[in-house]
């Protein structure tokens, strides 16, 4: 879909992350997860909320740590069988989007980590259009630690800026990304910590999108809303579908595409189940067909 065909919308969701919320109130994030029933509830009320929703959305992303469990931990395998279980209830019409966290793929991915993710998930980075608008799935883990694969680091790299001459060719409306790890928190110079990417490589990482004109990055990974703007280049950091380690609800991101903007608000996962978008937002939706 190269052509620009009116505004649409799609549901971004983060860290299902099977088995954390265990984890996290034991302490012990290592071999605590053991249990992912709450989790099992909540993404079922994730699926059932997009399901409800009508117009239905373009898409619906899950920005990383799809489960807990590392790779060769003990239960990741039952975690990956019991989300798929899950979304497989998703509405056929609705095409889900899967991108690589760090419990996805490991904190320092190897060739094999990614191998296994993608035959479980799909690609760990590709690039899609939606009615005029260019998405670009990203796998943030090589920018976090590609020690253990430079190469493949490398490789993506180079698939990037492919794929941005091919966007600047294409006249694209807006550029999107998803990445599972924000480039920051609140603020393009803040320092690095667990959650963003080390200054050096995020400052370049900036640079390039905001040259490309790349209207908007989508993350997770925080488990927390948060976000900024570096020149134009808005920072989206999405709270997670399960463990909150702050103050949000469990929720998603809906995420309206006009000709001019893009504009987005968190949502409980018990607000969009039982209400819906809310009018504002389905008024920019009818308001430019």
């Amino acid at each position: 879909e190269y052509q620009w065909k009116g505004p649409f919308y799609f549901i971004q969701g983060a860290d299902p992350q099977f088995g954390l919320m265990k984890a996290w109130t034991h302490g012990d994030t290592n071999n605590g997860d053991d249990e992912w029933g709450e989790e099992i509830k909540l993404a079922e009320q994730a699926v059932q909320a997009v399901n409800k929703l009508n117009p239905k959305p373009k898409f619906f992303v899950l920005c990383g740590d799809l489960v807990h469990g590392m790779p060769g931990s003990r239960w990741k395998k039952n975690q990956e069988q019991d989300l798929k279980d899950v979304l497989k209830n998703t509405d056929q019409d609705i095409p889900l989007v899967f991108v690589s966290g760090n419990h996805d793929i490991g904190n320092t991915p190897t060739r094999e980590t990614i191998d296994d993710y993608c035959k479980n998930w799909g690609d760990d980075y590709f690039s899609f259009w939606v009615g005029g608008v260019f998405f670009l799935v990203l796998n943030s883990q090589l920018y976090f630690d590609s020690s253990k694969c430079p190469e493949l680091r490398q490789a993506q790299d180079a698939w990037l800026d492919e794929q941005l001459a091919v966007a600047a060719n294409q006249k694209c409306k807006h550029i999107i990304v998803f990445q599972h790890i924000p480039l920051f928190l609140s603020k393009p110079d803040e320092d690095h910590d667990y959650f963003n990417l080390d200054k050096s490589v995020r400052q370049e990482i900036m640079e390039k999108f905001h040259k490309a004109g790349i209207r908007a990055v989508f993350s997770g990974h925080y488990h927390r809303n948060a976000g900024g703007s570096y020149k134009g280049l808005e920072m989206v950091v999405s709270s997670a579908i399960g463990c909150q380690l702050g103050q949000d609800t469990h929720g998603l991101r809906v995420v309206v595409v006009t000709e001019e903007k893009v504009v987005h608000r968190y949502y409980s996962l018990t607000e969009l189940g039982s209400h819906g978008i809310e009018k504002e937002l389905l008024d920019i939706l009818a308001r430019q067909k």
